[in-house]
C-alpha cells in the first residue's frame, strides 16, 4: 500500500504517519529526513544534493525523487509505505508518478490532511523547545511543570522563530499556493481521500486513516480476483 500524506505545517501528519508506520508494519518515509541523510551520508545523489544546498538552492525536484527511490527499493518497502513531506507541488507529483510507473508501481491512496488556519496557529505558536537538551515542549498540549523551564535539565524554553504567529501564516500561504494545484490533480486520479484534522482525538483520525487504507486493500483484493 503505497501513500502519500499532504497537509499544512501544523496538520499532524508526521504523528499520524508513525502511527500506521507502527499499526500497518510499513516504513514512514520522511523527504525532509531523507535529504538531510543522503547529504550526510555523503552518498552520490547526497553529494548532489549538497550542491545546491550549499549554494542556498533550491534541490531540483528529480534529485529528491531520486532519493525517495532509492529508499523504496529496500526490502522492507515491500509492502508499501507512508510518503510525508513529498509532493508538495503539481511538477513534483508528476515526477514521483514517473518513477513509480517505471518501477510498475501507483500510488493508493493520497491523504490530504484539511485543518483551519486557527488550528494551525493555534498549534505552532504553542510549540516550546528546550534551549540546553532539545526537548520539545506545547503551551498548551504538553504544558512543563515549571513556566519557560525544561522538567528534564532545568534549561530554558525557547519559541522558534518560524512558531511565531506572523511567520506561521506566511507558510501557510505559500503551501496553500504550491499545493492547490496537487490537490485538484489526486483528486481527478481518484486517489484523494480528505481527512479533517481539526479534531484533536488524535487516535480516532488514526482509526479513520486506517479503515479507509483497509477498506482500498480489501477493493484491490477482490479488482485481482476479478469480483466486481
Amino acid at each position: 500500500m503505497m501513500i502519500v500524506f499532504l497537509g499544512p505545517p501544523g496538520a499532524g501528519k508526521g504523528t499520524q504517519a508513525e502511527a500506521i508506520s507502527k499499526g500497518k508494519n510499513i516504513p514512514h518515509i520522511s523527504s525532509g529526513n531523507l535529504l538531510r541523510e543522503a547529504v550526510e551520508d555523503g552518498t552520490e545523489t547526497g553529494i548532489k544534493a549538497r550542491h545546491y544546498i550549499e549554494k542556498g538552492l533550491l534541490v531540483p525536484d528529480q534529485i529528491v525523487v531520486d532519493i525517495i527511490e532509492d529508499r523504496i527499493l529496500k526490502n522492507d518497502c515491500k509492502a508499501g509505505f507512508v510518503l510525508d513531506g513529498f509532493p508538495r507541488t503539481l511538477s513534483q507529483a508528476k515526477v514521483l508518478d514517473e518513477m513509480l510507473r517505471n518501477l510498475g508501481n501507483t500510488l493508493d491512496i493520497v491523504f490530504y490532511f484539511s485543518v483551519s488556519k486557527e488550528s494551525v496557529v493555534q498549534r505552532l505558536s504553542g510549540r516550546l523547545i528546550c534551549g540546553a537538551c532539545g526537548a520539545n515542549y506545547h503551551k498548551i498540549y504538553v504544558p512543563s511543570s515549571k513556566d519557560g523551564l525544561c522538567d528534564k535539565c532545568g534549561g530554558k524554553l525557547n519559541q522558534r522563530a518560524d512558531d511565531k504567529p506572523e511567520t506561521i501564516l506566511e507558510r501557510l500561504r505559500v503551501y496553500h499556493e504550491q499545493t492547490e494545484g496537487l490537490i485538484d490533480y489526486y483528486e481527478k486520479s481518484g486517489i484523494l481521500r480528505e481527512i479533517s484534522s481539526d479534531d484533536r482525538r488524535v487516535e480516532m483520525i488514526t482509526k479513520k486513516i486506517s479503515d479507509t487504507i483497509d477498506n482500498t486493500l480489501q477493493k484491490k483484493s477482490l479488482i485481482g480476483r476479478g469480483v466486481n
